[in-house]
C-alpha cells in the first residue's frame, strides 16, 4: 500500500511541476508569439521539434532546482514516463479548448500532442540525470 501511495505521490509531483513548466513556457510564448508569428509560422514538425527542445531545457533547469527525487522511487519505476506527459497533455488540450470557446487564438503549445511531447522530454531528462 505504501508503493502505491508513493507512486500516486510521485506522479502527483511531477504532473505539477511539468504544469509549472508548462504554464510559464505556455505564457512566455504568447507574449512573444505575435513577433514571431509576423516573422515565420512554423510548420508542425518545427514546432514539434521546438516543443521537444524546451521540454529538454525546462528538465535540465528543473535538476538546478530539485536535484533530488522528488518522492522515494516506488518499485515500479519509470511509471511517471508515460502518465505524466499523458495527464499534462490531457490538461493542455483542456486549456487549448478553453481558449477558444472564448474566442482567443491558442498556440500549439496548447494542445494534447505537444503538451505530451513537452512533457515527455522533461520527464526523460529527470528520469535520466536525477540523483
Amino acid at each position: 500500500m505504501e508503493d502505491f501511495l508513493a507512486l500516486i505521490l510521485e506522479v502527483f509531483a511531477e504532473v505539477l511541476i511539468e504544469l509549472c513548466g508548462e504554464l510559464l513556457i505556455s505564457l512566455s510564448a504568447r507574449a512573444i508569439g505575435k513577433f514571431f508569428m509576423a516573422i515565420f509560422e512554423p510548420g508542425p514538425l518545427w514546432a514539434a521539434v521546438g516543443v521537444v527542445l524546451l521540454g529538454l531545457a525546462s528538465g535540465a533547469c528543473s535538476l538546478a532546482i530539485f536535484p533530488h527525487p522528488l518522492v522515494h522511487p516506488s518499485k515500479v519505476h519509470g511509471i511517471s514516463l508515460i502518465v505524466s506527459p499523458a495527464i499534462t497533455g490531457l490538461v493542455m488540450s483542456q486549456v487549448g479548448r478553453l481558449l477558444r470557446n472564448r474566442g482567443t487564438r491558442t498556440i500549439w503549445l496548447e494542445s494534447f500532442a505537444y503538451g505530451f511531447a513537452f512533457a515527455f522530454a522533461m520527464t526523460v531528462v529527470r528520469l535520466l540525470f536525477v540523483k
